[in-house]
């Protein structure tokens, strides 16, 4: 909990990243080890995030994990041997306690939003709560959601944007709701600069991306004033066994941060 509070109060924005799903140890430990020594340099505050489970599929065939307990066993070997906060995402009720046990923000996913017991079962772990944003939501109908979390006895909230539906296969980000999430909740707002850029709801049951455009979102979230940044990374997306098409090559995070660093000394 100390370790997000210090996160929360550096000058600089903080980052969420890691790889889509938790594949195997050695990948995990790859990116989180690349990671750390890359936002160390930079002084970017780093929390690693991967997907214990992913329940929200296409498909019956899509991956969904590797095993629960080999999964959350693996993000907590990160943690400890990196000394790093960690983030994963829940489904249901009773993996709030499974996850609590482990990470140090739970994540709320976007299609789960507005689910009630959800957000009542996170908050009352004492964790930080990170409620994505429902592509069907205003920024302004989020308030409900954090109050939930908050009136639930948890403080600890925070919201991802990750873009709004635009007819059936896209999605936009619309930039005024950083600033007025922020000043209406009085949390910390993220951009997810990788969901953000999905192209849902594909003939294939395969989701698809603009990995080329996650520069373009970051940037332009950065200089409006957004609290951290969300991003998936992978060594080679394209092998990647979950969302490898919107996923950022991980040789491409360096010199992308490096400008994102320039354009927040910029505007403070």
């Amino acid at each position: 909990m100390d370790s997000i509070k210090q996160i929360l109060h550096k000058s600089n924005f903080f980052l969420i990243a890691g790889p889509c799903a938790v594949e195997s140890e050695d990948l995990c430990m790859q990116i989180a080890e690349e990671i750390v020594e890359l936002t160390a340099k930079l002084g970017i505050p780093y929390i690693f995030k991967a997907s214990y489970r992913k329940a929200n599929r296409s498909r019956l065939d899509s991956f969904t994990g590797i095993g629960d307990e080999k999964a959350l066993k693996i993000l907590e070997k990160v943690k400890s041997s990196f000394d790093i906060p960690v983030t994963t995402d829940i489904h249901t009720d009773e993996e709030a306690k499974w996850a609590a046990e482990v990470v140090d923000i739970i994540q709320i996913p976007a299609f789960l939003s507005r689910q009630t017991n959800l957000l009542v079962s996170a908050a009352i772990t004492g964790k930080y709560v990170n409620v994505k944003k429902g592509q069907f939501l205003s920024p302004e109908s989020m308030q409900f959601a954090v109050n939930k979390v908050r009136q639930s006895g948890n403080e600890h909230v925070m919201i991802t944007e990750r873009g709004t539906s635009f007819g059936y296969g896209d999605l936009i980000v619309d930039y005024r709701g950083i600033p007025t999430m922020q000043e209406q909740n009085k949390c910390p707002v993220i951009m997810d600069c990788t969901h953000s850029l999905q192209k849902p709801n594909q003939a294939t049951g395969v989701t698809g991306g603009q990995p080329r455009m996650i520069e373009t979102i970051a940037k332009a979230a950065v200089a409006v004033g957004v609290d951290g940044l969300f991003i998936e990374t992978h060594p080679n997306p394209k092998e990647a066994l979950s969302d490898g098409a919107n996923m950022l090559p991980l040789n491409q995070l360096s010199t992308m941060l490096e400008k994102l660093v320039k354009i927040q000394e910029a505007i403070q």
